[in-house]
């Protein structure tokens, strides 16, 4: 039996990875799992919450589920991306797939398009319509400055163990993401030291890349990496 442990990102909740689960639920029937991290979900609620809590939250689900599967493969989404790294090189984790993994943050280029395009909309009068509007919106309003630097934090931790990723590990970027830039993508594939290691960027995805246009292209990459 195979299990997936599917990892969501920073302010984020299951529902950024839930589309893929849901295909691998219904492809295979792997027992696949998909948990909220300490502080997250609908309801944010991240003040006084430590970066190692939602590692350690992460960790305690991988071993519950490394008990009752014989083999495992972990997909991480974003910040969720950095925990599953570090996560396959301390336990026996025999497939990485890396979504929008947050090695570096923020695109300049890509918000000033995404910016430009509320701006737009907000001078026709359309913004309360805007997604990412409403989404970025909702996050700025209830995410602690102290939980961002908890989130500075992991990432700086994680980085060092990229070297020491050695398993099968599939890295997956859309291009016009404004949150993660594309060079974090082939930061990660230059830096872990696996032989096996795979490289797709999706050209018309935003940082929510199980959303996004090209989410079957998605799927149809991380079927071939994890199923062969």
């Amino acid at each position: 039996m195979i299990g997936c442990l599917c990892i969501h990102g920073f302010t984020g909740a299951p529902y950024e990875v839930e589309p893929l689960a849901e295909h691998l639920r219904k492809l295979t029937g792997w027992e696949v799992r998909t948990p909220t991290l300490p502080g997250h979900g609908e309801d944010l609620s991240l003040s006084g919450l430590t970066y190692q809590e939602w590692i350690n939250h992460a960790e305690e689900e991988l071993k519950e589920l490394l008990k009752e599967v014989d083999e495992v493969y972990v997909i991480g989404f974003s910040m969720g991306g950095l925990i599953a790294t570090y996560l396959s090189v301390k336990y026996p984790v025999k497939k990485l797939v890396l979504l929008s993994a947050a090695v570096y943050y923020v695109n300049p280029k890509q918000l000033f398009l995404d910016v430009g395009t509320m701006i737009k909309d907000s001078i026709k009068g359309n913004i309360k319509e805007n997604e990412l509007f409403l989404r970025y919106k909702k996050k700025i309003g209830d995410t602690p400055i102290r939980a961002t630097l908890e989130f500075r934090k992991l990432v700086k931790i994680v980085r060092p163990y990229l070297r020491e990723v050695g398993i099968p590990v599939l890295i997956i970027q859309g291009e016009c993401d404004g949150i993660v830039p594309v060079k974090s993508a082939h930061f990660l594939y230059e830096t872990v030291s696996s032989e096996q290691k795979e490289l797709c960027f999706l050209p018309s995805s935003k940082h929510q890349v199980c959303y996004g246009e090209d989410f079957k292209e998605l799927t149809k990459r991380v079927e071939q990496f994890l199923i062969g």
